[in-house]
């Protein structure tokens, strides 16, 4: 692939220049705020100094500040999330599935412009004839997007085809025999990366055309670059990476790129425009631009939420809808109806099938509610939680790995670890870890080979930050981690980390699954066996077909299990199957069900407050940028609030400067204090510090903040100063 720019934006500061503005920055956040009267300096108060990270961060890092785009914003439904919450589950709940509807909305619009999605399913179904490839790549939520396409619904779809031995013969001969290969779901730091992030990578548009070239993508191949953002330097390097091999040709044509090449994002243009990486890619004529914005998030910046919904929703229809274009050609009508396709349906049909969904999720919010407060329950008591699933494995993981950065978790457990210490463990049916991880991917586990990278890093990154931070995630990033992790249903997980009393034990069964806690045999049985056996209390998610019309309604599968002496809680949707092989229906249901619940889950716990999520980890530039605004965004709030005034007088709202200059501070102090990770972030620190600082007209040091922060709580806290 053809070398891009691997800087923060083009065009750079100069050295001389930005030192003048971090001297400038550094007299700002240092100099006394102006209020009332005897005002100090808040980090003279406190007795910070800003450090060079810090300074580097205000002056240098400005365009991964993105507090102005819409995702960031706090949504007006959900602003008393966490109050709500606290007295009413099933209301708290409400809320956030509220939220759902702006994408329910967005999707009928969608499924009213055919203009701009038919061309995506025009050129997947190009892409299938003429046996290209398929590259959809993403970082974060929808970077585990990306490999759910291809692991959830693409690889499971076409063995399906493949074991209807006469159908298979038909269709072979136009989609090639590799068919199954042909998608390649990628995410910034590959495999790895579904664990946990990895730190610095998410930053670089170096990154994203290094991941091009090891996935051997070539020009005319599909690549769908997926960022909730629109910011994410990593996508936007892979797409412009790709749009640079199509320029370099003689005679480019953007009207053929724009065929091959399409970004999907979810904010409006004129919110991303200031930012140059951004704008290179909405500015370029040569890529085709597919805006999925709702509006803001369920939680403000959680755009594993109705951000990721909607891509994942839109992206997987137009896939099933290229797939089914494609098997009509060689397929008469009972034969597509045994491969799932029981009437030909478009992408608006499909896209209209959301409001359903939805409202069968709203039906089961009670349900849910109870769900939410066993598993609470358990890490309130200081317990864990271990999920279950097949069909459904891929969803499940993402939702569980997701929580550790957005509520500042401990990572998934290695298996080097003596005892557990992150809340929540998933298993699958697989007898070893390296069958476990086949059963998740459908493959061997892919990493990213040093010797690609190492050279590029060391020669290209020009910000010393970064730089350090992408060489030691490489590190961690090649194909030995996956010996690492074991998610199988065997071994040493039942020896040493089954459930215990107390704990939540929860299994998620798609379809026919269900079917199987009759069966004393089956691994969905044993695990329940085994965790009511041991006093854990046990969670169902089940999503069945829909009855057809006169059909009794199905029993209570709960029951085949017997009396239980701990709470069971059985969430049980119908979703239609019909007109949908990949199970997509399914699989969006189950997520949107597994986001709300855990998100419900942290804002009992304390974890939320309002609508924020202010134990964010700070893992990367743009989570730092939302860390210092959260900490500036709340402080400001009391600040203002007329009972502090009243008590404390008034005082100028701290600085972004202040904000982050404290954030860092926090940063440092907690790498110091390893346990307390999972009970304490730095962004509650630092809003704690800041506050009690002031209120107390001293300055509180982070071990004295740190214990406000573990009781009562940043969101009792804050209540209490209003």
């Amino acid at each position: 692939m053809t070398r891009t720019s691997t800087g923060l934006e083009a065009g750079a500061r100069p050295t001389a220049f930005r030192l003048l503005l971090a001297a400038a920055a550094l007299a700002a956040v240092l100099s006394p705020a102006a209020g009332g009267q005897g005002d100090v300096g808040l980090l003279k108060l406190l007795g910070i100094t800003a450090s060079p990270e810090s300074l580097d961060y205000v002056v240098a890092k400005v365009p991964f500040q993105l507090h102005t785009l819409l995702t960031e914003q706090r949504h007006p439904k959900t602003w008393t999330l966490s109050e709500k919450i606290a007295s009413d589950t099933e209301a708290g709940l409400r809320m956030l599935f509220a939220v759902d509807e702006d994408v329910a909305a967005r999707l009928e619009t969608l499924a009213g412009e055919k203009a701009l999605l038919d061309p995506l399913v025009s050129e997947i179904e190009y892409a299938l004839l003429g046996k290209k490839k398929i590259y959809i790549y993403g970082c974060g939520a929808t970077g585990r997007l990306a490999k759910q396409m291809e692991s959830s619904f693409w690889r499971p779809f076409w063995r399906k085809v493949q074991a209807e031995v006469d159908l298979w013969a038909k269709v072979r001969p136009a989609v090639g025999q590799a068919v199954g290969e042909g998608l390649v779901g990628e995410m910034t730091g590959a495999d790895r990366a579904l664990i946990s992030s990895l730190e610095g990578f998410e930053d670089l548009p170096l990154i994203g055309r290094l991941q091009l070239q090891d996935r051997g993508v070539k020009k005319g191949d599909l690549i769908i670059a997926v960022t909730e953002g629109g910011e994410t330097s990593s996508v936007i390097g892979t797409i412009l990476a790709a749009l640079d091999e199509w320029r370099a040709e003689p005679g480019f044509d953007p009207r053929e790129s724009r065929k091959r090449l399409y970004f999907v994002y979810n904010n409006p243009d004129d919110k991303l425009a200031p930012f140059e990486r951004s704008r290179k890619v909405l500015e370029a004529d040569g890529i085709t631009k597919i805006n999925l914005t709702t509006g803001p998030q369920a939680i403000a910046g959680s755009t594993r939420m109705q951000a990721a919904t909607i891509e994942t929703y839109v992206i997987a229809a137009a896939l099933e809808t290229a797939v089914e274009r494609v098997l009509r050609r060689s397929l008469g009508k009972k034969e597509m109806t045994r491969l799932g396709f029981a009437a030909e349906t478009g992408l608006d049909g499909r896209l209209r099938r959301f409001p359903a969904i939805l409202q069968e999720i709203k039906k089961s919010v009670p349900e849910i509610a109870r769900l939410t407060d066993l598993e609470a329950k358990a890490y309130a008591g200081g317990r864990f939680a271990t999920y279950f699933a097949k069909a459904g494995l891929i969803t499940v993981f993402i939702d569980s790995t997701e929580r550790s950065p957005t509520f500042r978790l401990y990572p998934l457990d290695t298996v080097a670890e003596p005892a557990r210490k992150c809340w929540i463990q998933v298993w699958t049916d697989a007898a070893d870890a390296k069958s476990a991880w086949l059963a998740f991917l459908g493959r061997p586990f892919r990493g990213l080979n040093p010797s690609l990278y190492r050279k590029p890093f060391e020669d290209e990154i020009g910000d010393p930050y970064l730089g350090e931070k992408a060489l030691a995630s490489l590190e961690k990033a090649g194909d030995g981690q996956a010996l690492l992790y074991d998610f199988s249903f065997g071994g040493t997980n039942l020896k040493t980390r089954a459930p215990k009393a107390g704990d939540a034990a929860v299994a998620a069964l798609l379809g026919s699954e269900i079917a199987a806690l009759k069966d004393p045999g089956s691994a969905f049985r044993r695990f329940a066996d085994m965790a009511l056996h041991a006093g854990a209390g046990l969670g169902l998610i089940l999503l069945a077909d829909r009855p057809s019309k006169g059909t009794p309604p199905a029993p209570d599968p709960a029951t085949a299990l017997g009396p239980a002496k701990t709470p069971v809680a059985a969430v049980r949707l119908e979703i239609a199957g019909d007109d949908d092989p990949f199970g997509l229906d399914r699989q969006i249901a189950l997520k949107m069900v597994l986001n709300a619940h855990s998100t419900a889950v942290m804002a009992k716990l304390g974890k939320v407050v309002g609508n924020t999520m202010t134990n964010v980890s700070p893992s990367n530039l743009k989570l730092i940028g939302r860390a210092t605004y959260l900490v500036q965004l709340h402080v400001n709030d009391i600040l203002a609030a007329p009972g502090w005034v009243r008590q404390n007088g008034v005082r100028k709202p701290i600085s972004y400067g202040e904000a982050n200059a404290v954030l860092f501070d926090a940063i440092a102090y907690m790498k110091e204090r390893t346990e307390d990770v999972g009970q304490a972030a730095e962004v509650p620190l630092s809003i704690v510090r800041i506050l009690e600082s002031i209120r107390q007209r001293r300055g509180l040091t982070a071990d004295e903040a740190l214990e406000i922060v573990k009781k009562p709580g940043l969101a009792e806290y804050l209540a209490g100063l209003k």
